[in-house]
């Protein structure tokens, strides 16, 4: 057991399975947990620990299988086109065609070093046949990181880029673990506090989720939703995909993905698929809106408008551009909006034009807001934008069927792929951006192999699920993508989705973090969070 989940006596429940043996007489074991989690091979052992944070809120640890003895590394090559790849002057990458890897493994054992060629297999899911993904190359099989990084090196000394990596990554489904994942359920029928999404002080910047959980005195939470990174990409701690936050519209949608949407009451929680619509209006005329509280010229995951550059679909990880954009901020952006050529038109708490901008950035008045445009759109802002006039800044949400969507009261967090729906697996990375036309690599190392994950949904009888799976270390061995959506079927999800992962992936509970953050660094700042607030009643 985790030591962070130590010294609760006799607040703690235990449950031991042995999945292919006998479960014990006491205390006895309930049908879900009889079947354990799907993860790896037959006749593991699974711990169950279960203790309550407050009424109607239940965090379990389930830790199954056990470290193996003889660890298993080895060193991936980054493959080159060769000279029969369909395109030999593409860049080195984990994934080429059969041609490539055969002969860069060839021209290494010829160095002399212990190279393979290996078909990258991977499942299908409801959106993607899987099948063959690539050929990679690796070298050796070590029993330490050490060895392997040893091996690395001399690599990079013979011009080779290469990563030492744990084999017990990638998937394969005979793994004997472990694997370290955190469960933390609401049940609306006895919950009296809140659950609620949180950015901290301002949207653009990033927080860790203990320091919003702090902040905001929440018994517990978990990362949420993707959002920017690096600065050439927006800016850092801005959402990535859609945001609301006590009801607030603070960031549109990547077209059509699927978002988190809870109440604070945790009653109907759900998830659904998000497109919206965003105008300014004054003195008779409108303007269509690109987006909300974002770098203008930058989509972080893309899914836009139709003059995105290289898409309007959704492309995860990839920042799309716009040269003409129409950009509106709110007070909770951060301190000043971003800086650059353009407009902006300067609104007071009334919607009446203050100011005129150019170049755009810099404060907004108390309770006000503006527009910021580039492009083509600096001549349409301006002719509309007049000083004194008062403007309408609308946008709204639509779901899958096209509906509106009122979000009163509600917060919205971004995530993909969708993984449960309606009780059955129903994987969508096709449709959310993580197949990427040309770039096998993507999907290889993002959703093939096994990192740390944030998982939520929503079970048969309403209740709020979330889930971190600890991973990036022989310790824990984290999930794909399809066995996230295993897990979450297996935890009696009827609807699920996955939030970021990878170093942003923690869970906190009584002012600690729980699980073990895969960042060098520790806990990593992220976006927002989504909380359990106690009754303060």
């Amino acid at each position: 057991m985790n030591s962070r989940l130590s010294g609760v006596g006799a607040a703690l429940s235990v449950l031991s399975v042995l999945v292919a043996g006998t479960a014990p007489a006491s205390p006895a074991p309930r049908p879900a947990a009889r079947q354990g989690l799907p993860l790896g091979a037959a006749g593991l052992t699974e711990t169950r620990t279960t203790r309550t944070l407050q009424p109607g809120v239940t965090l379990t640890r389930i830790v199954r299988g056990a470290e193996a003895q003889a660890r298993d590394w080895t060193v991936e090559v980054s493959v080159p086109g060769g000279a029969t790849s369909p395109d030999p002057d593409a860049p080195p990458s984990a994934l080429k065609d059969r041609a490539s890897a055969d002969e860069l493994a060839a021209r290494l054992r010829a160095t002399g070093f212990d190279a393979r060629a290996e078909d990258v297999v991977t499942p299908a899911t409801a959106d993607f046949a899987g099948g063959s993904l690539g050929w990679r190359v690796r070298v050796g099989r070590f029993g330490s990181q050490s060895a392997a990084d040893a091996e690395r090196a001399r690599l990079g000394a013979a011009g080779h880029g290469a990563s030492t990596t744990y084999t017990g990554w990638d998937g394969d489904p005979a793994d004997r673990g472990p694997w370290r994942i955190d469960v933390l359920t609401v049940d609306p029928h006895r919950f009296r506090g809140t659950l609620a999404a949180s950015y901290g002080p301002d949207l653009e910047n990033r927080e860790t989720t203990s320091a919003l959980a702090a902040a905001a005195g929440a018994s517990a939470g978990v990362n949420a939703g993707f959002f920017v990174l690096d600065p050439k990409a927006g800016a850092p701690g801005d959402p990535a995909g859609v945001g609301v936050y006590d009801g607030r519209l603070l960031s549109e949608p990547v077209a059509g993905r699927p978002a988190l949407v809870v109440r604070g009451s945790a009653r109907g929680t759900r998830i659904d698929r998000f497109t919206w619509q965003g105008r300014i209006t004054g003195a008779g005329r409108a303007l269509p809106l690109d987006g909300v509280d974002r770098v203008p010229g930058l989509i972080r995951n893309c899914g836009g408008t139709a003059d995105d550059t290289p898409t309007a679909l959704p492309r995860h990880d990839t920042t799309c551009t716009d040269a003409d954009e129409l950009i509106a901020f709110t007070p909770q952006f951060g301190a000043r909006t971003p800086q650059g050529d353009g407009l902006e038109a300067v609104l007071d708490r009334h919607g009446r034009v203050t100011a005129l901008r150019s170049p755009r950035g810099g404060t907004l008045p108390p309770g006000g807001s503006s527009v910021q445009a580039t492009g083509s759109d600096v001549a349409r802002l301006t002719a509309l934008a007049r000083p004194g006039r008062q403007l309408h800044v609308q946008g709204g949400l639509k779901d899958g069927s096209g509906r509106p969507v009122p979000t009163a009261g509600t917060s919205i967090l971004n995530g993909g792929p969708e993984l449960v729906r309606d009780g059955r697996p129903h994987v969508t990375p096709t449709a959310d951006g993580m197949v990427q036309p040309g770039n096998p690599s993507f999907y290889y190392g993002w959703a093939h192999k096994r990192n740390p994950r944030t998982l939520a949904g929503v079970d048969a009888a309403g209740r709020t699920v979330l889930v971190t799976a600890d991973g990036r270390s022989t310790g824990a061995l984290g999930l794909s993508i399809p066995e996230s959506a295993r897990v979450a079927r297996a935890l009696g999800l009827r609807d699920a989705l996955n939030l970021d992962g990878g170093g942003s992936t923690t869970m906190v509970a009584d002012g600690q973090v729980i699980n073990d953050p895969s960042d060098a660094a520790g806990e990593r700042p992220v976006g927002d969070a989504l909380l359990v607030l106690p009754d303060h009643h």
